[in-house]
């Protein structure tokens, strides 16, 4: 796979054709963020935000013509203490 291993900034991951897989934010090496996640026929596949490396907010799954398929809420990072 040819990607972009920069850990700082703007990421992006490509499939062997140079078709783009995922693109989004790393800071401190962690997705931050927004990040989309597309297929190899380059549609949506999935897209949603990190904070520090975990999956936040609102998650969602597209279909191939490019309509939200499913909605998932995500809890967000943890709480400490």
């Amino acid at each position: 796979m040819n990607n972009d291993t920069t850990p700082e900034g703007e990421h992006t991951e490509r499939y062997a054709d140079g078709a783009v897989k995922a693109r989004g934010l790393r800071i401190d090496g962690e997705l931050e963020g927004y990040w989309e996640w597309f297929r190899k026929d380059g549609s949506k596949m999935r897209a949603g935000s990190f904070a520090h490396g975990e999956q936040v907010g609102e998650w969602i799954t597209y279909d191939r013509a490019g309509a939200p398929h499913k909605i998932t809420q995500m809890k967000g990072p943890a709480a400490e203490g």
